[in-house]
């Protein structure tokens, strides 16, 4: 069965006329009729019914064409597909993220990068830590950010953005909430609003307050962002947080403060597959990103 008999037939069927379909079709009658005749021949089964001039499909045939149909509208799509993917410009990008990224990081990329190259697309898939680099080896995903930079790995390749500092995040009522930073220790009889185990985020805050001295003492969890500033918002407990979560979005009754002992800070950076090679469209978002933050670092340091 080839795709071009699969085509004289369809063409038939719309057309119920042999003559008609081989003009649209800008082939000799001939043609049609013989491709056809060998898929009728190749199924064991007539298509069509000959009435005069004119053709109609048999009960069988109708159900031909309506899979027929499908699967050259599947090989449209997927000829489609390739073409997108061969034109960095109209690729599709599957990106991962944590949650730490939402609110600032990742959309403030993604816009500069859609100004440039509007017609790129992009699925957006949040996920811990773990996920996103098992999720790269295991091409569920294209690209992700993620913080902090896992340790070597052959699998995948990392290239760091840029550093941030956590901060201590308090309600107001806070008996330091006036200061303008803090050390660490404290905060050794507060109640701290944490991640639950396997978070990354909550194992950073954990070695920092053993840093200080002191083991948090942890009664409130919250795998959410959100939720966790919530929390805090509400006088439950305090907690600590990568300055960029904090951008624009303070929660109300809440206060941030710089930690001047120990430095607490988590690295950012992109990662890809070392396994095959990015698609004209991922290498153009992943370029487009190294070039960023590189001109972003330079200009902060200016």
């Amino acid at each position: 069965m080839e795709l071009r008999q699969l085509k004289y037939f369809i063409e038939v069927a719309k057309q119920e006329h042999f003559s008609i379909a081989a003009e649209n079709l800008h082939v000799a009658q001939s043609a049609v009729s013989r491709q056809v005749g060998l898929l009728e021949k190749e199924l064991g089964v007539e298509l069509f019914e000959r009435e005069g001039r004119n053709v109609k499909l048999t009960p069988i045939g109708k159900t031909f064409a309506d899979q027929a149909m499908l699967a050259l509208k599947a090989i449209d799509n997927a000829a489609q597909l390739i073409q997108e993917y061969l034109n960095p410009e109209r690729g599709t990008i599957r990106i991962g993220f944590p949650s730490s990224l939402a609110s600032n990081t990742l959309p403030m990329i993604i816009s500069a990068f859609k100004k440039a190259h509007p017609d790129v697309q992009f699925h957006l898939r949040q996920g811990a830590y773990d996920f996103l680099t098992e999720a790269i080896k295991k091409r569920e995903i294209d690209i992700a950010f993620i913080g902090p930079v896992p340790p070597s790995d052959p699998d995948i390749q990392t290239d760091i953005l840029f550093s941030e500092p956590f901060v201590a995040l308090l309600p107001q009522t806070h008996e330091l909430a006036d200061r303008q930073s803090l050390a660490l220790y404290q905060l050794e009889h507060d109640a701290f609003v944490l991640f639950p185990e396997g978070f990354v985020l909550r194992q950073i805050v954990v070695n920092a307050c053993h840093q200080a001295g002191f083991r948090p003492h942890t009664p409130y969890l919250g795998e959410d962002l959100d939720a966790i500033k919530g929390l805090v918002s509400a006088g439950i407990g305090v907690t600590l947080l990568p300055q960029t979560t904090l951008f624009g979005s303070l929660p109300e009754g809440t206060v941030s403060l710089k930690i001047q002992d120990p430095e607490v800070k988590r690295t950012v950076g992109i990662v890809i597959p070392t396994n095959r090679q990015l698609s004209p469209s991922e290498k153009l978002f992943h370029e487009f990103v190294l070039d960023y933050f590189k001109k972003l670092n330079h200009w902060s340091l200016e």
